[in-house]
């Protein structure tokens, strides 16, 4: 029987069924010929109504609210997705039917990932939680993106770090004449030289351990390379531990940007573009007030200054060190439990190759001064995360891994924004990414943020979070030691 590629839609079984597609037939023959597999195929599952009860290759077309049935019948334990870039919301619908009856969802490879043009049983991988999430892939193809990296000396910071590293990948490929990566922590730096030289050969780069702190370092790195773009994506992130540790946030989120901003300017730098985040609006603890206030600190000097400052905020990264995913990762191969602050707790989510993408596309639009945002489409809710992910390891919530509520931690937002309510947007030519505006650094707040930085190499963490919400008179402190300094 001939079938429409169209239509296809198709899923394996171990007792497994197959969610038909132009693959499917190959899925099945591999599984046929793979003895060694255990993959013993029911049948395909497909949305067509006019398929149903046929048969393609000798196997029968069932539909996905047969599955119950199917499970009780054959013993079903796997469902493998053969469909080629399926949507996402619909991906997440045969994830939540397959869950709710114990049965596992693994994929097909893309087609070019085929070992001499044939797929391999071993070939099957799992799905992750980046396919939940409902964030469909973005691919940039875009001449100015190339032409902005082309040919120039480009500097990153942060290099080592998720949105840094990410960064150094995107770019790599673009050609630019010399890639310089900065980062304090060695082994991670090392980590990202072995993975660059491996992919990008012809790639010319020099890896350089620094602290963006250290003006005499920083200049001479400056000086010696001359770069023609910066990434700055070093920082401080980690909410509780800057809210015990302000004058640091202050010192490195801030004071090291202004640092490197101001050399930017000194060495005519084309276009200085920092990552900030969704943390500085309206913000509820130190971290996300040092990025708001950073902010202010480059749009003074875009003011002043031939280079082009540009600014790109977004929300959490998926898979990022140190955030929600890799660590419930690690609690569910613990055993459990999964700790969630609050029931109600919401996040914001993009992966890292599409926060990177972004990042340099509005790089390439930016003129100077702008803030730009990017559309995160919808929060997820983090105990729905924590569910999907026990799921995902083929456990059930709460009866092989357990979930608890540990309350908010210092500075925690229950809900986090990407605009202020005193911003508003424009639109750019890509849809995913707006123009903020925000209100304009007076010359008073120029002098806060300088007698800021002195105050915070007086140690006093008190007086610095007061001046850091004079500066910023949105921040209002949230389950923290500072909230008496809002009365």
């Amino acid at each position: 029987m001939k079938v429409q590629s169209s239509l296809l839609r198709s899923l394996l079984i171990t007792a497994s069924l197959v969610f038909f597609s132009i693959t499917a037939t190959q899925t099945l023959s591999s599984c046929e010929k793979d003895t060694a597999s255990l993959q013993n195929v029911i049948g395909f599952i497909d949305d067509n109504p006019s398929l149903k009860s046929k048969r393609i290759e000798g196997s029968r077309v069932y539909q996905l609210h047969e599955l119950e049935a199917l499970k009780q019948k054959f013993n079903i334990r796997t469902l493998i997705i053969a469909v080629q870039n399926m949507p996402s919301e619909r991906l997440q619908q045969i994830a939540e039917s397959a869950f709710e009856h114990g049965i596992q969802i693994q994929r097909v490879p893309e087609a070019k990932s085929w070992t001499n043009g044939t797929f391999q049983v071993k070939q099957f991988t799992k799905i992750n939680i980046n396919d939940l999430l409902g964030r469909e892939a973005i691919e940039l193809n875009n001449p100015k993106v190339a032409a902005l990296i082309s040919d120039r000396i480009v500097l990153v910071t942060g290099a080592a770090g998720s949105i840094g590293s990410g960064l150094a990948k995107s770019i790599a490929p673009l050609h630019p004449r010399k890639l310089i990566l900065l980062d304090q922590a060695e082994t991670p730096l090392f980590e990202l030289e072995q993975q660059l030289k491996a992919k990008f050969p012809k790639l010319v780069a020099e890896y350089v351990i620094g602290d963006i702190c250290a003006a005499q370092r920083m200049e001479k790195l400056f000086e010696v390379f001359n770069p023609e773009m910066v990434f700055h994506a070093a920082a401080y992130k980690h909410v509780p531990l800057m809210e015990d540790n302000p004058v640091e946030a202050i010192r490195n989120n801030i004071g090291g940007t202004l640092l490197l901003a101001q050399l930017a300017a000194k060495f005519a730098v084309k276009k200085f573009v920092m990552i900030s985040t969704d943390k500085a609006v309206n913000p509820t603890n130190v971290m996300g007030a040092s990025k708001r206030i950073a902010e202010m600190a480059v749009d003074l000097l875009n003011e002043r200054q031939q280079t082009a400052f540009i600014t790109t905020r977004f929300g959490n990264v998926l898979g990022s060190n140190g955030s929600v995913i890799p660590t419930f990762e690690k609690q569910i191969a613990a055993g459990g439990p999964i700790t969630v602050t609050d029931e109600r707790i919401t996040r914001f989510f993009m992966t890292i190759p599409e926060a990177c993408q972004l990042v340099l596309e509005a790089a390439a639009m930016g003129n100077g001064g702008e803030i730009f945002v990017f559309e995160m489409g919808q929060a997820v809710k983090i105990i729905d995360l924590a569910k999907k992910m026990i799921l995902l390891s083929g456990k059930q919530p709460y009866k092989d891994i357990d979930i608890q509520i540990t309350g908010l931690r210092p500075g925690e937002k229950l809900y986090e924004e990407v605009l202020a309510s005193s911003e508003n947007t424009l639109t750019t030519h890509h849809p995913k990414i707006l123009i903020a505006k925000t209100r304009l650094t007076t010359q008073e707040q120029e002098a806060g943020i300088q007698n800021l930085l002195h105050q915070a190499d007086q140690q006093n963490n008190e007086l610095c979070v007061t001046l850091m919400k004079k500066l910023v008179p949105e921040f209002i402190s949230n389950n923290s030691t500072y909230q008496k300094l809002d009365k």
